[in-house]
């Protein structure tokens, strides 16, 4: 063993001198090649007084100093190639960065940040529908590395260079703008990804939402928020109905959708419950290969194989939908309003009627294009401003709404989202 030890000492010694020798050579001919360069460009075949002239006309001490800075950066550049070249520099991460580096990259990416983030506005974060949103994105996207109130640093992300900070006590020291910026671009060199889906500013938010109140949390209430799986106390019908729900449901959708008819009680979450199967496996699959743009979703659906994605859409599709909230006095009128949409469209607009596609009734219809009935209103607006956008992405038939949601004004939106989240999604009779 000593012996190999001393081989192995030994080839590394040899490995070093050779670059080294090999790094001065270089340079030593650079420079010596340089500064013949720059004699000769020094000695013009004129008489002394002429040179004397010459050197006292405005502009020559100026460009010969030019030349010069010029001779030095390309000798330092070729230094520091053959530098990189020769492999000496170590990079390994188990070293860890020197201090002055390490402050150094900081300062830098700080400053980059700050000024980079001037000029945007940040939108009201503080609904709770949005900080759960990011809550859920955070488990299973960022808690890996960052670590989390009852997590203060994950072992392998401890061992990264730079390592991945502990967020809790760092988030103070930034404004939300800059987080936003840093959530969706990322950091070079740090391991730290771009926001997978660029066009989806509403969903970085949602984490910056969620950044906000980590530092505030204790470990309980970090896990109540980022995996509550428990949907409400079930009735004896739905016990008698219920099923073991697959593996492929529970560790990859039960976070956000729940396990069974219900849903969690907040309208960021579609609900899935009733939904056509043959639209659930088609948006899944947009979703992996990056044509409905998601960065929570698209991680996620891009690791599903296409049996895992059928045995998913079946399953939430033979589920019977929830029934839809008790409709308040005050967004009746909204409602009314939202059913002559949904029913004739706006002639006047050339806005189709909604039915036509989504229901309700008895046409059968394309079982691509979503059932809306029951589903989440705020969802469903979200889902429309999206494709007014042209950010959301889809089916190959979204490109089908990016006409119609631009033809409709944001009352009008709301108005008819709130008629199809006023109706009863189990009791809808659904042509497939």
């Amino acid at each position: 063993a000593a012996r190999t030890y001393a081989r192995a000492g030994g080839a590394f010694l040899m490995q070093l001198f050779r670059n080294t020798v090999l790094i001065c050579a270089f340079v030593a001919a650079a420079v010596i090649t340089v500064v013949q360069f720059l004699r000769r460009g020094a000695a013009p075949s004129v008489s002394a007084g002429s040179t004397e002239a010459l050197k006292d006309r405005p502009g020559h001490k100026a460009k010969h100093w030019v030349v010069k800075a010029i001779a030095f950066v390309v000798v330092v550049a070729l230094g520091g190639f053959l530098f990189a070249a020769s492999g000496i520099m170590p990079i390994k991460a188990s070293s860890g960065h020197w201090p002055i580096t390490a402050w150094l990259l900081n300062f830098t990416m700080r400053r980059s940040v700050i000024t980079h983030s001037l000029g945007m506005n940040a939108p009201k974060l503080d609904d709770a529908a949005l900080v759960a949103k990011g809550a859920t994105h955070y488990e299973f996207g960022c808690r890996p590395c960052h670590g989390g109130p009852h997590l203060p640093q994950p072992v392998i992300a401890g061992h990264m260079t730079p390592h991945p900070p502990h967020l809790p006590p760092e988030i103070p020291k930034w404004q939300p703008e800059e987080l936003f910026y840093i959530v969706k671009h990322g950091v070079k060199f740090t391991g730290m990804p771009a926001w997978p889906a660029q066009k989806r500013d509403d969903e970085v938010w949602a984490v910056v939402a969620f950044l906000l109140k980590i530092p505030k949390l204790t470990a309980q209430e970090y896990l109540k928020v980022a995996r509550s799986l428990k949907a409400p106390a079930a009735t004896i019908d739905d016990l008698t109905e219920s099923k073991q729900a697959p593996r492929i449901i529970t560790d990859n959708c039960a976070r956000c959708h729940i396990v069974d008819n219900h849903a969690r009680d907040l309208s960021v979450f579609p609900i899935l419950a009733g939904q056509r199967t043959e639209y659930l496996f088609a948006s899944l699959l947009a979703f992996a290969r990056g044509e409905r743009h998601s960065g929570i979703m698209q991680p996620l659906a891009a690791s599903l194989t296409a049996k895992d994605m059928r045995e998913i859409a079946q399953y939430y599709g033979n589920l019977r939908g929830p029934s839809p909230a008790p409709v308040s006095v005050e967004i009746a009128p909204a409602i009314e309003r939202g059913r002559e949409i949904a029913l004739r469209g706006i002639p006047s607009r050339r806005v189709p009627a909604c039915s036509a596609c989504h229901g309700p009734n008895r046409v059968r219809r394309n079982p691509i294009y979503p059932e809306l009935a029951g589903q989440h209103s705020e969802y469903l607006a979200l889902q429309l401003e999206l494709f007014n956008k042209q950010s959301r992405g889809g089916t190959p038939y979204a490109h089908i709404m990016h006409r119609v949601a631009g033809r409709l004004t944001p009352q009008q939106m709301r108005d008819v989202t709130a008629y199809y989240g006023s109706l009863n999604s189990a009791a809808e009779p659904a042509a497939r």
